[in-house]
């Protein structure tokens, strides 16, 4: 059976494509959803793929992971900087977590250079843009046939 990898996504990723393209590249959050299960297939890994805009639902996601889920992919958007509530929901889970950024947090304003996931995470992939999702899968699958 494959394991089963959440990929989830923060406030404005359902944007993608249209939002400051410059910033975070041309592909649609379809495109890189396509990519992921792609890449999960190579992989041997089973993805679901979700977004939302309301931090609430991903801490409840999270906490399905941590019920049905080998791991987890994230790009918490916004909440990266803000929010606690994430942070906690991740190191309750006890499943890795990789963080996931478009853009390159530490090349941008000062207030994202801080995020409340990463001391939580098992790793973070930022400034790479889409292609960061992919390796994620691949760190995760890594992960887990050690």
């Amino acid at each position: 059976m494959a394991h089963r990898i959440f990929v989830l996504n923060g406030p404005n990723l359902n944007l993608l494509g249209t939002r400051e393209p410059s910033v975070y590249g041309a592909k649609t959050l379809a495109d890189i959803e396509a990519s992921c299960h792609e890449a999960a297939k190579r992989l041997g890994l089973a993805v679901a793929f979700r977004q939302s805009n309301q931090e609430g639902v991903l801490v409840d996601w999270i906490q399905e992971a941590g019920r049905d889920a080998a791991g987890i992919v994230i790009n918490p958007g916004a909440y990266t900087h803000t929010s606690v509530a994430l942070r906690d929901a991740i190191a309750a889970g006890g499943k890795p977590v990789i963080e996931v950024h478009l853009s390159n947090i530490y090349a941008r304003e000062p207030f994202r250079h801080h995020s409340y996931v990463s001391p939580v995470a098992a790793g973070v992939i930022c400034g790479l843009g889409a292609t960061g999702y992919v390796l994620a899968l691949e760190a995760l699958s890594s992960m887990m046939a050690a």
